[in-house]
């Protein structure tokens, strides 16, 4: 299978699997669950709770929810993807079977329960 292939596969796996676990979300393409945002520092816009976009390497799965202790979800369980490049709201990935399908699951669903970073 080429490179593309798989990526849109996985793509469309990923799709399937987010639609599946948080079905309340709005999707809009591959972005799920539009919100309004403003933070303290007067800046405001709009984005989305979950975000998946196809990069030159991989995939970039964008989970925007925060811990009880304001930390961002996916930061806070980069331990549970040890196959993934994390940054705060960020899982990077090659493949979609590089990750913990039970894992990604719970990562999303509890984002559905956690609220956004300066939602208004």
């Amino acid at each position: 299978m080429s490179t593309i292939a798989r990526v849109s596969d996985d793509l469309e796996r990923l799709d399937r699997l987010i639609r599946e676990t948080l079905p309340e979300l709005e999707a809009h393409g591959l972005n799920y669950g539009p919100f309004h945002y403003r933070y303290d520092s007067g800046r405001e816009g709009d984005a989305y709770r979950v975000s998946v976009a196809e990069r030159k390497h991989g995939i970039s799965l964008y989970v925007l929810a925060l811990t009880e202790d304001g930390r961002y979800l996916a930061e806070s369980r980069a331990d549970r993807f040890p196959k993934a490049s994390i940054g705060k709201s960020c899982v990077r990935f090659k493949r979609l079977d590089d990750l913990d399908e039970a894992e990604l699951r719970d990562l999303l669903a509890e984002a559905g329960r956690r609220p956004a970073p300066g939602a208004a």
